[in-house]
């Protein structure tokens, strides 16, 4: 998957402490989608999180079909193959996809100092 990167990728990105705070709200309907292979969600992850590699994603795109038109928010290590699955899926017709800023190493940083960095 390489994917050209928008002119302001800025709006394509949210940040962790925007994030947070949804994960524990029963009525915010989103995906938090991991596009980081399996052993890295294996050292570190989000427990409310799905993981989805970046490396299976073209052939498993149809496991995100009822989030088409809702929020999916992607997130990797640092934040750049986030960007990079947020914008294709932009491309096959999603509506509303983001990439979390700084990744799960930002994540680990500002939200859960207890996880794990890598």
């Amino acid at each position: 998957m390489n994917v050209p990167l928008p002119e302001n990728p800025r709006s394509l990105e949210v940040d962790c402490e925007s994030v947070h705070p949804r994960l524990s709200s029963a009525g915010d309907d989103f995906l938090l989608l991991d596009c980081r292979e399996q052993v890295e969600h294996d050292l570190v992850n989000i427990s409310q999180a799905t993981l989805l590699p970046m490396s299976e994603l073209m052939e498993r795109v149809g496991e995100l079909e009822t989030y088409r038109d809702k929020e999916i928010i992607v997130f990797c290590h640092h934040g750049i193959r986030s960007l990079e699955v947020a914008q294709w899926l932009q491309q096959q017709g999603f509506k509303d996809v983001k990439s979390l800023v700084g990744g799960i190493d930002r994540w680990a940083e500002l939200i859960n100092p207890e996880l794990p960095r890598y």
